[in-house]
């Protein structure tokens, strides 16, 4: 095995980075959607705007899931360099292969949520097709 050095968890900083401000750019559309919609509800209480304001709720649990592990993975290789630093480099063979376990949980949140997101507007699509 190649020796961890501080460069290693330093390449992914600019990764998470922008993995994390993809997340919140979703997080903060969806938020503009469930107060439009919280507002349409209030005044047409329709099931299909319900089934919407659900379907967003589950999306924000996994946008804020996503966000949770790619920060931890993030705080993780910020641990990883100073356990390199202080020379225990078996600690920080360990916490950087967690960091890593971390930032893929992420992605996998990530894709659940795109499949999500793409049949909520399958079925938009499908209602003006009709």
């Amino acid at each position: 095995m190649n020796q961890l050095t501080l460069a290693t968890p330093a390449l992914l900083f600019s990764a998470i980075s922008l993995i994390m401000l993809a997340y919140t750019n979703r997080f903060l559309a969806y938020a503009s959607l469930v107060r439009n919609l919280h507002g349409q509800y209030m005044d047409n209480k329709n099931k299909i705007l319900l089934w919407q304001i659900k379907n967003l709720r589950r999306r924000l649990t996994l946008t804020r899931g996503m966000q949770v592990f790619g920060i931890s993975s993030l705080l993780l290789c910020v641990a990883t360099m100073f356990f390199i630093y202080i020379g225990t480099m078996i600690m920080a063979t360990v916490v950087f292969g967690i960091a890593l376990v971390l930032l893929i949980l992420s992605l996998a949140l990530l894709i659940w949520e795109i499949q999500i997101s793409t049949r909520a507007l399958d079925l938009h699509l499908g209602d003006m097709e009709e």
